[in-house]
Parts: structure tokens; sequence; C-alpha cells
């Protein structure tokens, strides 16, 4: 296998992380509108999150609110699918693919088992199956999962803009000298 190579494991080292964005598909990801829906519905998806937590804890803890927790999680499994279909829909924009392009690979895969639990939350609401507490308990397991994923998007983000300050930190540096600096090194 190729990873036993020590040139290959040497050069791999060399060269570090591979980037997360071509050129092109940064000039793709900083021009389609979906990029600020993306932006926009995150942070608004987090503050649901909040709220829908702070209600399903309150139920799990005192009995109380079971309505409110359970409209809230509603609420947040709808703003959830709206940000996995435009997300995907940003994907393709940018990659070409829907979903578990390389650079979100992991992060697609756990988006998945997020969807998961929060339709087996509606499905369990709305089909009247379980008690109360054991749909809840599902709710704050699908809001466990929803905040490791959010987690690995923010590291992804985090990735990208220390490559983008890297790559324009080297290409000041790699510019050509103009004006006067060049006739002195002619």
């Amino acid at each position: 296998m190729r990873s036993n190579d020590q040139n290959f494991s040497d050069s791999a080292k060399e060269r570090g992380p591979a980037p997360l964005y071509t050129p092109e598909q940064r000039a793709r990801r900083d021009s389609t509108p979906w990029t600020m829906v993306q932006g926009i519905l995150a942070p608004v998806q987090f503050v649901i999150f909040l709220i829908s937590l702070v209600l399903v804890l309150r139920y799990l803890d005192t009995g109380e609110g079971a309505f409110a927790a359970n409209v809230s999680v509603v609420v947040k499994t709808c703003a959830l699918y709206l940000i996995m279909i435009t997300g995907a829909i940003w994907e393709k924009v940018v990659f070409g693919k829907y979903l578990f392009v390389p650079a979100f690979f992991w992060e697609d895969v756990f988006s998945m088992l997020v969807l998961a639990l929060h339709t087996a939350y509606l499905v369990m609401l709305f089909g009247d199956l379980g008690s109360e507490r054991e749909r809840l308990l599902l709710a704050l397991a699908a809001y466990v999962t929803y905040a490791i994923n959010a987690g690995q998007f923010i590291l992804k983000l985090r990735a990208a803009r220390l490559q983008g300050s890297a790559e324009a930190k080297v290409s000041a540096t790699s510019e050509p000298a103009t004006g006067p600096a060049m006739a002195v090194s002619a």
C-alpha cells in the first residue's frame, strides 16, 4: 500500500491537509446566493435549538410545558430540513454534487444521523408512539447529535477561513515586484 512508502508519507506531510476548496470552488462558493442563505439559516437554527433545548429540558425536569416543548422540536426539525435542503443545493452549486462531497463527507454522514433522529421524533409524535417523556428524550438525543454536527461544521468553517488566509499570504508574498523595486532587481 502506498501509505507505507516513506517518500509518499513525507510528501503528504509537507503538503499538509488537502485544501477545502479549489480556486474554482471558492469562486463558486463566494458568488452563489446559497452561501448567504446558509450563513443566515445556520445561526437562526441554532437559536431555535437553544430555545427548544430549554423547553425540552424544562419538561423533562418538571413534567410541565409538554405542548411548548413539542412545538419547539417540530419547529427545530423544520429548520433542520430547510437547512439540509438548501445545504445540498449549495454543495451542488459549489462542488457539483448534492451530498457527500469529499470536503464535507463526514459532516454529511453525521447529518444523516441527525436527520434520522429528528425524523424518528416526528414519527413518534404524529404516530402517537411512546410516552411524552420517551419522545422528548429522543428529541434530546437528536439535539446532542445536532450539537456535534454543528461543531463539525464550525470547525470546517474555521479551516476554510484559515485556508483562505494562508492562500492570501502566499499570494501576497509571491506576486512579482513592480515599479522601482523591479528596476533594482533587473
